[in-house]
């Protein structure tokens, strides 16, 4: 029995392209990310409905709620993360984010209709998201080597994948039964579902790398309450970070508000427009899955983080040309599913990669920052913009062109990082 195992186990190493004693923490790491994801993506199509409910007109207005948000969040975040060992951050934070998803539940069970439980639903989803992802990500730079994660991280990334297909299943069947206050609480319950997971690869991180101190862990995170703010500007290599993230948020908002404005228009009834956001949701979920199971992780082990932050970028200018000659709803489901399916699969597996070259405080304050504050203060500026180009009179071809030019502009940035990364583990090791 055991030689049949090890021969299982050496197999699958092969299949995946890892080591077989990284096996266990990458499926570790995969659970842990699919929890996560299926939480979300079960109530994903909902916002997404809220949004349109709110009025597609006042999109650039929810994106600037949530970016206030997000600016209140960070100081609480930097105050928790001062106080509390960061082998406990992440439970503190989760816990946190599950009471308020339990009273978001209660909230909307009470006022299901009403227009303001909508925006402020859509406002704490999309805060909710971006910080549970982003520390994630910063215990998995936190429990991995650069090596390990060229390696790993896409198979960690394949559990968001995973998730983000059984949750819009999931919610589909369960919606009728539970509705949204039900499908929360059981969201809710996935998120606790992921602390467990979380011990696990610490013991694992503190068993099998000499190159940390476990002490570490068991001390607060360093820094002042908005270190992570200030610290961008102290080092090049963050400041480069931030303006990648934001030149692809700006992409991203770009083909979203123009996703809800042909949605809108095609699918007039809240069902249709419910059942296109799932299928969109799904196929990018399925592409990226089979990409990051069998193609990132040898992509990254061969070509390395310049191949993987600038491949998309260059497909998605493209893609965004091709919307600029066609400015119809196919082509730009198009263009959106290889926006997504090539964020998931390539750019934030490399992104998360970027951070394994810094402090910890820097994985977790400043990181935390770039993934929330810096993001969404991407998306509300780019909103505005397009928004405003919308007033103009200038239509989708302006904004394709303009989407072309900085998805250009990403690729550039994204090459000069890969680059600077590479050369920080080099130095490291």
């Amino acid at each position: 029995m055991a030689a049949v195992l090890a021969s299982w186990r050496a197999r699958a190493a092969r299949a995946l392209g890892i080591r077989e004693e990284e096996l266990a923490p990458a499926a570790c790491g995969f659970a842990f990310f699919f929890f996560l994801f299926c939480g979300y993506f079960m109530l994903r199509p909902i916002r997404e409905t809220m949004g349109i409910q709110a009025g597609v007109n006042q999109l650039q207005w929810l994106f600037t709620a949530t970016f206030v948000a997000t600016l209140a969040v960070v100081p609480l975040f930097g105050w928790i993360s001062a106080r509390v060992p960061r082998a406990t951050l992440v439970t503190w934070v989760y816990a946190l984010f599950a009471l308020t998803m339990a009273g978001f539940a209660l909230l909307l069970h009470l006022r299901p209709g009403s227009i303001w439980a909508a925006r402020t639903f859509y406002v704490w989803l999309s805060v909710f998201n971006l910080f549970v992802v982003s520390i994630a990500w910063s215990l998995m730079a936190d429990v991995f080597r650069m090596e390990s994660a060229k390696r790993l991280f896409a198979l960690i990334a394949a559990g968001a994948s995973a998730g983000g297909l059984c949750g819009p299943l999931l919610g589909a069947l369960l919606a009728g039964a539970l509705g949204p206050a039900g499908l929360l609480l059981l969201s809710a319950l996935l998120l606790t579902a992921t602390l467990p997971l979380k011990q696990w690869l610490l013991r694992w991180r503190s068993a099998t790398r000499a190159d940390v101190a476990d002490e570490d862990m068991e001390r607060p995170i360093k820094g002042a309450i908005l270190a992570g703010i200030t610290r961008i500007f102290q080092s090049r290599y963050l400041l480069g970070i931030s303006l990648l993230v934001v030149l692809l948020a700006t992409v991203n908002t770009f083909l979203y508000m123009e996703q809800a404005r042909l949605v809108a228009d095609a699918f007039p009834d809240t069902a249709q427009r419910i059942r296109v956001f799932s299928a969109l949701d799904f196929t990018v979920q399925t592409l990226a899955l089979l990409s990051q199971i069998f193609i990132t992780g040898r992509v990254a082990a061969r070509l390395g983080l310049r191949f993987l932050l600038t491949a998309v970028p260059l497909a998605v200018a493209l893609a965004f040309l091709a919307l600029a000659a066609f400015p119809v709803f196919a082509v730009l489901a198009g263009a959106m599913i290889l926006r997504r399916a090539g964020e998931y699969a390539l750019i934030r597996p490399g992104r998360e990669m970027l951070f394994t070259a810094v402090s910890p405080e820097d994985k977790y304050k400043t990181k935390n920052v770039i993934d929330t504050v810096v993001y969404r203060g991407g998306d509300a500026a780019s909103g505005w913009v397009k928004a405003g180009l919308d007033m103009l009179g200038y239509g989708a071809s302006l904004i394709a062109l303009l989407g072309a030019f900085v998805a250009l502009a990403a690729a550039a940035v994204g090459y000069g990082l890969g680059r600077q990364a590479d050369r920080r583990n080099e130095e490291n090791h």
